[in-house]
């Protein structure tokens, strides 16, 4: 017979909240409970490699395609840096995780920026050339100025 957790999520997890705050420790969902915090943690990290390889694919983009720069592309890198330094105010401990999340966000963002600009892949360096500071600085972007970020 399916429990509340296979059959109204919603419902488990309200369950398990008033379980909790009761403290009737035996009657909790303990291996349903520790997949699901374990997964939180695992959206935290996938947020952060997305939203890096979605601000990494615009800065190639940039930097690749100069006369193809846009309010668009302006308003996605700015949006993405905001959001970035968000989820690593609010998750301090996923500053560890960065190199790796890096690296994958990156060829991610290579894949992006090569579908977007119908550059070959092999345009784009094999390895990230921005540093995280780079990356995340809204006076950074990279490759020759076409036009000042105000004019956009």
């Amino acid at each position: 017979m399916p429990n509340l957790y296979e059959t109204d999520f919603y419902g488990w997890t309200q369950e398990q909240a008033k379980l909790l705050r009761q403290k009737e420790w035996g009657k909790i969902d303990l291996p349903n409970l520790l997949e699901e915090i374990e997964s939180l943690g695992k959206q935290q990290r996938q947020e952060l490699r997305n939203r890096l390889s979605v601000l990494l694919g615009h800065l190639l983009k940039w930097q690749y395609q100069p006369e193809r720069r846009s309010r668009s592309w302006l308003a996605s890198i700015r949006l993405q840096r905001r959001e970035i330094i968000k989820l690593l105010v609010d998750n301090p401990s996923l500053k560890s995780y960065l190199p790796d999340a890096l690296q994958s966000a990156y060829e991610n963002g290579k894949d992006l920026a090569m579908g977007e600009t119908n550059l070959p892949l092999k345009t784009f360096p094999s390895e990230c050339t921005y540093s995280f500071e780079q990356i995340v600085n809204n006076e950074f972007y990279p490759g020759e100025p076409s036009f000042e970020i105000e004019e956009l």
